[in-house]
């Protein structure tokens, strides 16, 4: 049986080295890091998200502003909006939460965000940084795996990454880290996606899988090769009534066939989605303490 990557436990360590880290600020009377949240529409997953990252920032003494909008509000408003909190100098982070209505240009609205405050990491800037190896906020679930897989010490040199997903947020910017000339990273990177042909031939390659497309299930025990690590960020709602809130969180992999075949694994829910909201966390305190653009 695999070992479990448990992001609950390691998030929570996490937080708690934040924690020690903003009441160092507050004893200084230093800026703590306040992270402003632009919330937009009735998404029951965002807003599931969203009090998720309140919490977390709450335990560890952050400071945070939420900002909830309609979702018939116009694009217009909201870069306003975000034009506002970038002049706010007690504004250290800015996140807009993904998914926004379709009338929305989240291309447009990312690109509004200063790039200082862009503690989601999703700005052209910050993306052309981390291409050049230079110090920036990298995008949170990224960084969480990283963080997860530096915790357990996982070898990744040499090794072969599949990752099964190229979006934005997570497959693109992983495939970056993992073959960068550092650790976590020097592995070999094959990014799959919707055209890839023969998916289950690649993914029976990797030293090191990685799965964030949204398709539950999608990866079951014969597509794994013996002894990898799975990583599965994929997280979907599937409606259950035997379930208190009517649905459970069903990932990208089938969990109890696969975890007898790999060596690591993280679970869903309670492995990656704790990593990235620590993730967001410590982006947010190096803003604050100007540790990727310095004054």
């Amino acid at each position: 049986m695999a070992v479990i990557l448990d992001g609950k436990q390691v998030a929570y360590s996490l937080r708690q080295s934040l924690a020690q880290q903003a009441q160092i600020l507050f004893k200084e009377e230093k800026p703590v890091p306040h992270l402003a949240i632009v919330l937009v529409g009735d998404d029951p997953a965002s807003h599931t998200y969203v009090r998720n990252k309140i919490r977390a920032c709450q335990e560890v003494g952050f400071q945070t502003t939420l900002i909830q909008e309609a979702a018939h509000i116009e694009e217009t408003s909201i870069l306003d909006l975000i034009q506002k909190l970038n002049e706010n100098t007690s504004i250290h982070g800015i996140i807009v939460q993904l998914p926004l209505p379709k009338h929305i240009n989240a291309s447009n609205i990312i690109q509004s965000i200063s790039p200082e405050k862009d503690v989601d990491g999703l700005h052209p800037f910050n993306y052309g940084r981390m291409a050049r190896h230079l110090p920036t906020h990298i995008p949170a679930t990224p960084l969480g795996i990283s963080l997860l897989l530096t915790h357990y010490q996982i070898a990744t040199k040499g090794k072969h990454c599949v990752i099964v997903g190229r979006g934005p947020t997570v497959g693109a910017p992983l495939s970056m880290l993992m073959s960068r000339n550092d650790y976590p990273g020097n592995a070999t990177v094959t990014l799959c996606h919707s055209y890839t042909q023969e998916l289950a031939r690649l993914t029976q390659q990797a030293d090191i899988l990685v799965v964030a497309i949204g398709k539950p299930g999608l990866i079951t025990a014969d597509m794994v090769r013996p002894g990898a690590v799975v990583i599965d960020v994929g997280i979907t709602r599937i409606p259950d009534n035997k379930k208190k809130l009517g649905y459970r969180l069903q990932g990208d992999v089938i969990f109890e066939e696969v975890a007898p075949v790999c060596s690591y694994i993280t679970p869903v829910p309670g492995g990656v989605g704790p990593m990235t909201i620590a993730a967001l966390l410590a982006n947010t305190l190096r803003a604050a303490t100007n540790q990727v653009y310095w004054d």
